[in-house]
């Protein structure tokens, strides 16, 4: 996600050191820790002393003559990987509640916890049982990057761009692993499709580092990316009962990996939730490349390369109802028009793919999202239809400001619906619009 280059880049601003945690064990994890302390404090004695836990090695480094915060500011220690040393050690978190209660919580300093487990992250360091809870002054999970910033990393025309997000989501390490200089199905064969490539194996590593049972959480993710979202049709698909179907659901929930829906409008005790991967590599991942290894393992990546393009469209309809989503979310299509509560809404047969409900202005939007190219008589037909839908739509009706709203690849006369009060958008107002926020942010 990128989280290592954001500290480094912090640590060229501010005092401090970074110490990467191993799997080696606490005495070597504290002399390598001390290696690092001592090149900050400009001593190359400081890692000679033999320290025999963290307390010591701390306390050490506070009180060493060259130890001294700026005015005003702290010197900023940061521990990466920390789940490492809670896996070699247990008792990891409640030495740390040592070390900062009883010498780090009176110091200048600002300490910086990192890991890539989400799991053990938010269990053994944030959750309420961890010796850590109370003492944090502030947590960040490091989210991908906004659809915008692909255009920094890829030269690619907008179609092409939305494909490569529905392929590698906003992960900034996914993204460099595309060459810029060759195409989107060039670098989908080489990067994906490739037996040794980073993306080829890099969903089942992830599987495997945060799961014990990572061959049932792949079979739920599999299903899911097939298009099997309720909690019945994934115990009828998997062959898991229902009590492990709903505990995988609830860990892979909680780890932000999928997202439980219910209509925009239901009320909270709502149950026939429907799940959805939103990890893009992930889902395309389980539903491309996964299925296929086999094939790929047999040296036929052309094959699968080709399959997979003729399976894209469907697959690129579904994730950009997400992108679609995530962009007005932000504020980036239809700033005028953003709600409180925003989400797909459907009742039966009936589904909208996305509604935005203000509940201070009362105001509702309903959007479809299309990814084809449409006529001027196809998105007004699918307009008018968004209407109708809309109606069954049971929220503040009798005093509800209504909008309406339409994007696709591309729509002929978006100009004379626009004038007459609809929001539509295509990939070109995407591009425009990107570029737009990408500009704000540069400042």
């Amino acid at each position: 996600m990128g989280k290592t280059a954001l500290l480094s880049r912090f640590l060229q601003a501010v005092p401090g050191f970074y110490f990467l945690a191993s799997e080696e064990g606490t005495a070597s994890n504290i002399r390598d820790f001390s290696h690092y302390a001592g090149e900050y404090l400009d001593d190359p004695d400081f890692e000679r002393i033999s320290y025999p836990d963290w307390q010591a090695v701390i306390t050490a480094l506070i009180r060493h003559r060259n130890f001294s915060p700026p005015s005003g500011g702290k010197v900023v220690i940061v521990i990466d990987e920390f789940p490492y040393l809670i896996a070699r050690d247990r008792a990891t978190p409640s030495l740390f509640q040592k070390v900062w209660d009883m010498v780090l919580s009176r110091e200048q300093v600002m300490l910086i916890i990192s890991g890539s487990s989400v799991s053990t992250m938010e269990t053994d360091v944030l959750g309420c049982r961890s010796p850590l809870y109370g003492r944090r002054t502030g947590q960040w999970q490091l989210e991908p990057l906004p659809y915008p910033y692909l255009r920094e990393f890829l030269p690619y025309d907008e179609e092409d761009l939305v494909m490569a997000w529905c392929m590698l989501g906003g992960i900034p390490a996914y993204l460099q692993m595309f060459r810029p200089d060759r195409s989107l199905w060039e670098n989908v064969e080489d990067q994906i499709l490739r037996k040794g490539a980073y993306l080829y194996s890099e969903a089942e590593l992830l599987m495997q580092y945060e799961f014990r049972e990572a061959g049932n959480y792949m079979t739920i993710l599999r299903a899911l990316a097939a298009g099997y979202t309720t909690q019945s049709s994934l115990c009828q698909v998997t062959g898991l009962d229902k009590g492990m179907v709903s505990k995988y659901l609830a860990v892979l929930s909680r780890m932000h990996l999928i997202k439980d829906e219910v209509p925009v409008t239901a009320h909270a005790g709502y149950r026939r939730r429907h799940y959805r991967l939103t990890d893009p590599y992930l889902t395309s991942w389980f539903r491309f490349v996964y299925p296929r290894r086999a094939e790929t393992e047999t040296g036929k990546s052309r094959e699968v390369l080709s399959s997979i393009r003729d399976e894209i469209a469907p697959y690129c309809r579904e994730m950009f109802e997400l992108l679609c989503e995530d962009l007005v979310r932000r504020g980036i299509l239809f700033p005028e028009a953003s709600g409180s509560r925003l989400g797909r809404w459907w009742q039966k047969e009936v589904e909208i793919d996305l509604v935005g409900l203000d509940e201070t202005s009362g105001s509702a939007l309903f959007c479809e999202c299309k990814w084809s190219t449409l006529t001027h008589r196809q998105a007004r037909g699918i307009l008018t239809a968004l209407r109708e839908k809309a109606a069954g739509v049971r929220w503040q009706n009798e005093d509800r400001n209504e909008r309406y709203a339409l994007v696709a690849k591309n729509i002929e006369g978006k100009e004379d619906l626009i004038r007459e009060g609809y929001l539509v958008c295509d990939l070109q107002d995407i591009a425009r619009l990107s570029g737009k926020y990408l500009a704000e942010r540069k400042g």
